[in-house]
């Protein structure tokens, strides 16, 4: 029989043991290292401004229902966030946190010894994110932010009235997507609208087909100037290009005017009432220009393709979008952190709309607008994945008006006949940023 003393001993130990598998559990909504034992105050800076803040801060109010001894404040920056951020490092006095739009900033202010790594969050990244989105917040092998929202570039926006005329259906392969756009010539209308004045519309283009054609390892390696602009597979996946840039009579306004057409306007010229072309070479994005700017109607006036898959190649997705970074360690940043890669985070704005995530294990059903719900769920489930091969580049190079690739694929544009001359102009500018 048992003495008093050692049932008191059991009791003791039992105790202790359920309040240790007690406190590993996480709170209700699976934030994942918060709680109420985490406190303190943030800032947290980002691109986000208007629609997009509100709905940033209401996923943060989801942080702070479970961390309720944490205050965040967001500052809404915009477009001039690397600017600003960029002064704060130099003036020691960076946010806690940041929302940045290019993973170039990322490396520089990690070469700057201005970030923290996200080692502490690895684990929920990884079980969260595919490989290749969890590439895009990656620096040299460790881990230093989470794309949190991201948007899906490999997509092809139609008007359906008039692939209905014509007869033709949205395509799979490239093949069959040339010879609908020669159907719809045609019928009547021009297939191609294209927004050129924006020069980051034809770099998304090119990605794409670049990373059907050549794969996801030459990709990488043309990412980070390991091969040339100049490499055999650059110069293949222009003359693909060419047969859409070069099919002059079937783009709307010709060369000319989709150089003149800036991204709205080729949206507009698409799905205006008595539109002037058919389809938009572009990311999700597309709606919401549609919605707000013409009459057209999700599905019946308008849909969306996947665009095509080229000699075979499997689902791949080139992505954009947004990413969180750590300036100050401390443990309510960390909790942040690990809230923000969990998909009920996700799902908080995947609600209001306006939101794709590459989280793998949000709720589809998250996202209401059916057309999101397709776009969203082929990013975050795509075999491959990469994020936007010109915003890896320096910004001289990869996102800058009137200069390097922008410029570039501009001048592709005015003569595709002219492949060679192209990559030499492309590569002399990567030499000059790298």
């Amino acid at each position: 029989m048992r003495s008093k003393f050692s049932l008191y001993v059991l009791a003791v130990i039992v105790a202790v043991m359920s309040l240790a598998i007690a406190g590993c559990g996480d709170d209700d909504g699976g934030g994942g290292g918060g709680g109420t034992d985490v406190s303190g105050n943030l800032s947290i800076s980002g691109v986000w401004t208007g629609q997009e803040a509100r709905s940033f801060r209401a996923v943060l109010e989801g942080f702070t229902n479970e961390s309720p001894n944490v205050t965040v404040r967001y500052n809404p920056v915009g477009d001039q966030i690397p600017t600003v951020l960029s002064t704060a490092v130099q003036g020691g006095n960076p946010p806690d946190l940041a929302a940045v739009a290019q993973p170039g900033l990322v490396r520089d202010f990690v070469e700057r010894d201005a970030l923290q790594p996200l080692d502490f969050a690895e684990s929920t990244i990884n079980d969260n994110f595919s490989e290749g989105a969890v590439e895009a917040g990656t620096v040299d092998g460790q881990p230093y932010g989470v794309l949190f929202k991201a948007a899906n570039k490999s997509t092809v926006w139609y008007n359906v009235p008039l692939f209905e005329e014509a007869g033709v259906e949205p395509p799979e392969d490239f093949d069959a997507f040339l010879e609908a756009a020669r159907t719809l010539r045609a019928s009547g209308t021009r297939a191609y609208s294209l927004g050129a004045a924006d020069g980051w519309t034809l770099t998304d283009m090119f990605e794409n087909i670049y990373l059907r054609q050549a794969g996801p390892e030459k990709y990488d390696q043309l990412a980070t100037h390991d091969i040339p602009w100049t490499d055999q597979s650059v110069k293949d996946a222009l003359e693909t290009m060419g047969r859409i840039v070069g099919d002059t009579g079937n783009i709307v306004g010709g060369t000319s005017g989709a150089l003149e057409a800036d991204f709205p306007t080729s949206v507009t010229n698409a799905f205006k009432e008595n539109p002037d072309g058919a389809m938009v070479i572009e990311g999700d994005f597309v709606e919401s220009v549609i919605t707000d700017s013409t009459p057209a109607e999700p599905e019946t006036g308008f849909n969306v393709f996947d665009f095509p898959s080229i000699d075979g190649s499997g689902p791949s997705v080139v992505g954009g979008g947004d990413t969180i970074i750590m300036f100050d360690d401390s443990p309510a940043a960390q909790a942040l952190i690990e809230y923000l890669a969990t998909p009920e985070a996700a799902e908080i704005w995947a609600r209001r709309g306006g939101f794709s995530s590459a989280n793998q294990n949000v709720d589809e059903n998250a996202y209401e607008d059916p057309l999101l719900r397709t776009t969203a769920t082929a990013l975050a489930n795509a075999e491959t994945f990469r994020f936007d091969l010109s915003d890896l580049q320096p910004a001289a190079f990869g996102a800058t008006v009137g200069q390097g690739l922008w410029k570039e694929f501009q001048d592709f544009l005015r003569n595709p006949d002219d492949v060679d001359g192209a990559a030499e102009a492309m590569e002399r500018a990567a030499a000059r940023a790298f």
